[in-house]
């Protein structure tokens, strides 16, 4: 009987030894992030994996088991030993091709595979793939069939796939089924505490990365897979609910309602360019590298540089929300694909179009990506311009049309168009996998599968079009009455390979108010007032006159009232930032893991911290409401 039950442990055991491999996989993978880390630390990413991989392993071993007790309690049953073999190998590819998949997503994203991969895939199979492809998948493929093939060959040496019944009294068999059942939902919860484990038990360090290293990739996204399909509640819920509106009313509460008054006109034409990917990294006059875009620092001396703003979240369907309407990401939800939510938000369109603006959307892919054409006439955009009005040969990328295309397009539409009129227009190709319709401006030279010079190359290409397209504009009578903002829907990992989710160098990007409609007295300024994407509706409405309350996410980075500070979010965390101190914190680990000014008073960061904790929870908040 006891050789029999000891088979049960095996099972278990194998498992837990195999997402040791796994781990040790991941790290060395990303072994130049190990370099912050002694031996110590790294070995303890194993002992702090250990409750979460013990979890995993009792999920995966929950139905061997009551397969194991259905064939005990039926002396007459039997059940051949190929299904065990079957069912193991399932799940080993998946475990395997789930961690394939992590190396990717974790190199682009900072963090682990959860539910919106899945999501995205479902939604948009093509633009999902296409995201991959600057990444080495080619690499991943082999070290997944290397660790199919690795755990093949363990199990069987470790599982014991021919157990036989144990014959033993009846009563005493009724009492071991019930221990093994309550021992494997033990495992499974974690213990006896009050509290299921969860993703804080595998956080033990400072450095994120080894955080990361000890999260069960399996076992995290079962869990985040299981939060996005529940019933829909609140899971930022740090403060009591009053006392979440009072902070965020505070850091909107306007001192002095008074702005700027940069423009030569309240009814300019206004274009949005929502430039793809486009990171601070590639503005030398945000810090980044020189010669990337070129073009970009003419525009800066002819319009105003808003260098230090942030974007709300890391993916396109969040920015063009918060550009749009104002509205910051909502962490694990994005608002745009739920089209009853999206519908209630307030938007710039709607109210240029109240204002007597026509409106107009372009982008060069398809507009049917996570329902942007749903969003855009949900709010009043009277024609959308998408890849369905080019020709097959002028689609060459997965995103549709180049930017050059997709820019001489409006040149010819806002020829043509009665003013005042809007556009937000939407570019691509800055984006993966990085192709150009033309040699690469930076040589192809990069290591590992970095993809660093393409994106300079495709971000090079994109500043040129730019320019192209506003020398062509300038010759068009409606140029000089335009005011253009140029913004990044989100910052990218490359070209310097940030990819960590709480740093906020990856969501830095740049704002431009651009055109001739600019006061010549502030063409060539820069505003350093911290903000975000959610701050162009006020600003660009108190310019314009119009009302604003409605945008509740947006402060007037004019006004000399309004506050200094940022915001932005992950999958589970935050980041907030003010002039004192800027904190980010993961709301797994429940701890900060990440701080601006080291030497900040304690009061800067606990205060920070308090702003960020409300902000998400009154997001999310009002996010559920709509």
């Amino acid at each position: 009987m006891l050789r029999n039950l000891f088979s049960l442990i095996r099972f278990f055991v194998f498992w837990i030894l195999f997402f040791a491999i796994t781990r040790v996989t991941f790290e060395l993978y990303f072994l130049p992030k190990l370099k912050v880390a002694g031996l110590g630390e790294i070995l303890q990413t194993f002992y702090y994996g250990l409750r979460l991989d013990a979890s995993a392993a009792a999920y995966i071993s929950a139905i061997p088991l009551l397969v194991f007790i259905v064939n005990w309690c039926f002396p007459k049953s039997y059940i051949k030993p190929i299904w065990l073999k079957v069912y193991v190998w399932f799940c080993l590819f998946c475990i395997s091709l789930n961690t394939g998949l992590n190396f990717n997503i974790f190199r682009e994203w900072g963090t682990k595979v959860v539910f919106r991969v899945f999501a995205s895939l479902y939604n948009a199979p093509s633009e999902a793939l296409a995201s991959s492809g600057s990444s080495p998948v080619g690499r991943c493929i082999i070290i997944c069939l290397a660790l199919l093939g690795a755990g093949i060959l363990l199990s069987n040496k470790i599982i014991d796939y021919q157990f036989k019944k144990p014959k033993i009294e009846p009563r005493l068999k009724a009492v071991l089924i019930i221990l093994l059942l309550f021992f494997n939902f033990l495992l499974i919860r974690g213990g006896l505490q009050s509290v299921p484990v969860n993703q804080n038990s595998a956080y033990f360090s400072d450095h994120e990365f080894l955080n990361q290293a000890a999260l069960n990739t399996e076992w995290n996204l079962f869990n985040n897979v299981v939060e996005n399909l529940r019933t829909p509640y609140n899971p930022f819920l740090f403060l009591q609910p009053g006392s979440a509106t009072q902070v965020v009313a505070e850091a909107y509460n306007v001192k002095n309602d008074s702005t700027l008054r940069i423009l030569t006109t309240n009814h300019p034409n206004v274009v949005i360019i929502q430039m793809e990917s486009y990171t601070a990294d590639v503005i030398e006059s945000l810090g980044g590298d020189k010669g990337v875009a070129p073009n970009f620092e003419k525009f800066i001396k002819n319009g105003i540089l808003f260098n230090n703003i942030y974007s709300s979240a890391d993916r396109t369907d969040k920015g063009i929300i918060s550009i749009m309407s104002g509205f910051p990401s909502q962490a694990i939800r994005t608002i745009v694909s739920d089209t009853l939510k999206q519908a209630k938000l307030p938007a710039i369109a709607t109210t240029l179009k109240n204002a007597g603006y026509a409106t107009s959307y372009f982008y060069g892919g398809k507009s049917s990506y996570m329902h942007f054409n749903t969003f855009m006439k949900s709010h009043q955009v009277d024609q959308i311009t998408d890849e369905l009005t080019f020709t097959k040969s002028q689609i060459k990328t997965q995103w549709g049309v180049y930017d050059d295309l997709l820019l001489t397009k409006h040149l010819q539409y806002a020829q043509q168009q009665k003013q005042p009129f809007f556009t937000y227009l939407q570019t691509s190709t800055n984006h993966e996998p990085f192709i150009l319709p033309v040699k690469g401006h930076f040589p192809e030279d990069d290591k590992d599968g970095d993809a660093s010079n393409k994106f300079r190359s495709t971000a090079y290409f994109t500043d040129s079009c730019l320019n192209a397209y506003f020398e062509q504009a300038k010759l068009q009578d409606w140029y000089k009455n335009t005011l253009f903002i140029l913004v990044a829907d989100h910052g990218h990992r490359l070209p310097h390979n940030i990819s960590e989710a709480y740093n906020p160098v990856k969501y830095h990007i740049p704002l431009l108010f651009f055109g001739d409609v600019i006061k010549p007295a502030y063409r060539g300024k820069k505003i350093s007032k911290l903000g975000g994407q959610t701050d162009i509706a006020a600003t660009l409405f108190a310019q314009l006159n119009l009302p604003h309350k409605q945008f509740k996410w947006s402060k007037d980075l004019l006004n000399p009232g309004t506050a200094d500070f940022a915001f932005f979010n992950w999958d589970n965390g935050f980041c907030f930032m003010m002039p004192q101190q800027t904190v980010s914190y993961d709301n797994s680990g429940k701890r900060i893991v990440y701080t601006g000014n080291k030497n900040a008073d304690q009061k800067d960061t606990e205060r920070a911290l308090l702003y960020g904790k409300a902000f998400l929870q009154e997001v999310y908040t009002e996010y559920m409401g709509y």
